[in-house]
């Protein structure tokens, strides 16, 4: 009876893994779970759990950044020592506040993105965690942003660090604009570079609309990014997939 019972369970999770449009890249929710109840939440800041459940009853929660990838940004900028930063695309906040605790007090984040109502969400938490002063946030789209800095050459390879977590159709222009704004030997990273498992997906598999949507754009920036010769990449499997870019020339 328990050998029935595990092939039901089984059986059951297999199935949740099925459609291509699941979050969790790895092979069962489990393994996640152990990966942040062992290693995430016992050290996730308070404001980040308090931003991370209140995104969670946000209708649109499926946008925000994950909890393993908050504390590797944050880990990451530390390492580089990051203190003039980017971020396209921001939803409630998570992502941002992670990249806001890591930066010394004196730090700066240009923060962009079209729906200034999900900024505001989560901003009191970002300023009872003290890190607001950090932050200037623009609402609206990137790209007519990114220009107005590329004009002026003194913004030339001035951010350590960019992360880009927006509209997928646009990855592509805004690498061509990030590369003269990140400084060599600075970091660009890209979000959902694996799209929720999508890239090695048949084109006729079970997908949600929005992942067949950009699934080709999600391909053609990875294409790219590949043979960029001004750049090294590392694509990692956490969260959704992020692709570390180093410019080195």
């Amino acid at each position: 009876m328990a050998t029935n019972n595990g092939e039901q369970n089984q059986t059951s999770e297999a199935g949740r893994h099925q459609e291509v449009g699941h979050k969790s890249l790895l092979q069962s929710d489990a393994l996640y779970q152990y990966i942040l109840e062992t290693s995430v939440y016992p050290r996730e800041h308070e404001a980040m759990k308090e931003l991370r459940e209140l995104t969670a009853k946000h209708p649109w929660n499926i946008m925000t950044t994950s909890a393993d990838e908050g504390q590797f940004l944050n880990m990451l900028l530390k390492l580089i020592n990051a203190k003039n930063t980017m971020e396209i695309g921001v939803y409630t906040g998570y992502s941002l506040l992670a990249t806001a605790l890591a930066l010394p007090e004196d730090g700066k984040i240009l923060a962009m993105d079209i729906n200034k109502e999900n900024y505001e969400l989560g901003l009191p938490v970002i300023k009872k965690a003290g890190v607001d002063h950090k932050i200037t946030f623009k609402e609206g789209p990137a790209l007519p942003v990114l220009d107005e800095l590329v004009k002026d050459e003194k913004n030339h390879g001035s951010y350590d660090f960019i992360f880009v977590d927006a509209d997928k159709d646009n990855y592509l222009n805004y690498h061509k604009r990030l590369i003269d704004l990140v400084k060599v030997g600075g970091l660009i990273g890209y979000d959902n570079t694996l799209w929720n498992g999508s890239v090695v997906a048949p084109a006729d598999a079970p997908m949600r609309k929005y992942v067949r949507y950009y699934r080709d754009f999600v391909l053609e920036l990875n294409k790219a990014l590949a043979v960029d010769p001004r750049i090294e990449i590392c694509m990692l499997p956490v969260g959704d997939g992020i692709t570390l870019c180093r410019r080195i020339n």
